[in-house]
């Protein structure tokens, strides 16, 4: 496996984050972002996978010929964006769906009374289908390409809770078979962490009241036109790729749905 390159990113060249072209003005960041960037270079290259150690703050600083605080200011952004997780004594680890904790980085819906659960997944439809027009457009594939469908129920305590339509681009994760969807009962980002090398980063929700109609009521076991809450979710990868359309409705009779905003 090749390592990521250790020079520093052109100062002078215009961000492509933020837009820009060879024939734009130059824009600027500061040290400490450009040794992120370069970080960010390593994980999604593999260099260091979810769940391992990633070289000390003193090695960086060495690789990278900068200084410890400027390693320690671009290693305290990605923990904040969740994707390294720094340990009291043992270091700095990539960040894996397979931790608790990040299990319900993307769980929003909690409890009015005690602790958050993990649902039971329990698979209604997975099949290989073309991608509708507004699907592949969310994904940025062409309609009609391979996506891999998937419907389930989510059940907090025996109730179902979440009713949820997953898509997901047939190319990247041409291996995934209906029977091994069918077996795998943990969460599904771990699943194409471990057996796709996909890692889910960030994600953008839309949400909005609706009220059920009898398909969902029958499958939730609730009256028809209850008030769910409807979350439509894309979720990215590394380069900012859409690697997930999902679509849910969730049962907010004793949930909520929570989120931390910075």
């Amino acid at each position: 496996m090749s390592s990521a390159p250790t020079s520093l990113p052109n100062k002078n060249a215009a961000s492509p984050a933020a837009g820009g072209t060879a024939s734009s003005s130059p824009t600027f960041s500061p040290l400490y972002q450009q040794i992120k960037a370069l970080i960010l270079r390593s994980l999604q290259s593999g260099e260091w996978r979810p769940g391992e150690l990633i070289p000390s703050e003193m090695d960086l600083a060495t690789r990278f010929k900068v200084s410890q605080g400027t390693v320690r200011k671009a290693i305290d952004e990605l923990s904040a964006e969740n994707l390294v997780v720094r340990r009291q004594g043992k270091g700095t680890f990539v960040a894996t769906h397979h931790e608790a904790r990040a299990q319900f980085r993307f769980l929003r819906l909690k409890p009015d009374v005690g602790e958050p659960l993990y649902p039971d997944n329990t698979i209604i439809d997975a099949r290989r289908l073309r991608a509708p027009a507004d699907i592949a457009r969310q994904l940025d594939i062409k309609a009609g390409d391979s996506v891999v469908f998937l419907k389930r129920m989510q059940t907090f305590d025996g109730a179902p809770t979440i009713l949820e339509e997953l898509w997901l681009p047939g190319s990247i994760f041409k291996g995934l078979s209906v029977e091994r969807v069918l077996q795998y009962k943990g969460p599904m980002y771990a699943l194409l962490e471990t057996e796709f090398g996909t890692q889910m980063i960030r994600a953008v929700e839309n949400i909005k009241a609706v009220v059920a109609d009898q398909v969902a009521a029958d499958l939730l076991q609730l009256p028809v036109n209850t008030p769910l809450l409807s979350v439509t979710r894309i979720s990215f990868s590394y380069g900012d790729k859409p690697v997930e359309v999902r679509r849910s409705f969730y049962v907010t009779n004793n949930y909520h749905y929570r989120n931390e905003l910075n």
